[in-house]
């Protein structure tokens, strides 16, 4: 079986990702910033590199041909990160690479950081490497934490919503892509859920299985500027946090896709099977 880098070990969808290719048998170049927090696995190497350092990239990927960009934390440089580290992939000699995106990646998208994947994938394209993007929606399991101290989930997303996705199925299509990446070439994927929910839906989800009242409240754009403002946030990432409610407002969000059976082989994971243990 050939080698295939992963990025982002160290955290949940690449950690998980890795884990599924090993359970395969497939030989693994993990990459991380911090090698010593990798998870130890059979069959594996481990490289250090940061996605903003062209030349460790490089060397951490040389003589691998397949590899999983997870996409970089969100921070005001991703973007450059995102097209240093496909340059890099270049360089190295990496011919099929595996990018995660967002759902609805667009230079106009409503939901801020879905532009900056949008300008990744735009960089993909014309990189001459093969790509494949799979563009996940919000994750299921997060909107489950979203209710704060009172029990309330806030943000202004009105009635709208949202296709999200079970995190573990991202993984599962990933895995999958990756072990056979040449029939997924120059292909782009949705994976959603099999339902689309609104966060009134998520708060008596988690009412009903708690037995704790949790309640929803549809901000107005300004109560949630005011909200959020004790964080003392950077502009750009108080509009991302906003922009991911009003994406849901939308109904950019909401489209119910077939690609994660498509890709996995199971349904999709409805929201209700993640609620956590009472």
């Amino acid at each position: 079986m050939i080698e295939i880098a992963v990025t982002g070990v160290t955290g949940h969808l690449g950690g998980a990702v890795a884990r599924r290719l090993c359970a395969a048998g497939h030989p693994l170049r993990l990459i991380a910033r911090s090698p010593s927090r990798a998870p130890a696995l059979p069959r594996s190497t481990v490289a250090a590199a940061s996605y903003g350092d062209h030349d460790a990239v490089a060397r951490a990927l040389r003589g691998t041909e397949v590899a999983l960009m997870v996409s970089a934390a969100e921070s005001a440089d991703r973007l450059d990160e995102h097209r240093t580290f496909i340059d890099a992939a270049v360089t190295a000699g990496v011919r099929h690479l595996v990018y995660i995106s967002f759902f609805g990646a667009a230079a106009d998208a409503e939901f801020t950081l879905a532009r900056d994947h949008h300008a990744t994938e735009e960089h993909l394209r014309t990189s001459g490497l093969t790509w494949t993007a799979l563009r996940d929606n919000l994750y299921a399991d997060f909107l489950l934490t979203l209710a704060g101290p009172d029990g309330v989930i806030r943000g202004p997303a009105a009635d709208g919503r949202v296709s999200a996705v079970a995190r573990a199925d991202v993984a599962d299509c990933a895995a999958a892509v990756l072990r056979s990446p040449a029939g997924h070439a120059h292909r782009t994927y949705h994976l959603t859920g099999p339902e689309a929910v609104g966060l009134a839906d998520v708060a008596a989800l988690l009412t009903a299985h708690t037995g704790r009242p949790v309640g929803y409240h549809a901000e107005s754009l300004a109560e949630a500027r005011a909200s959020r403002a004790h964080y003392a946030a950077p502009a750009w990432q108080l509009d991302a946090w906003i922009s991911t409610y009003t994406a849901i407002a939308s109904g950019a969000l909401a489209p119910v896709t077939a690609d994660v059976p498509l890709l996995s082989g199971h349904p999709a994971t409805p929201i209700r099977a993640l609620l956590p243990t009472p």
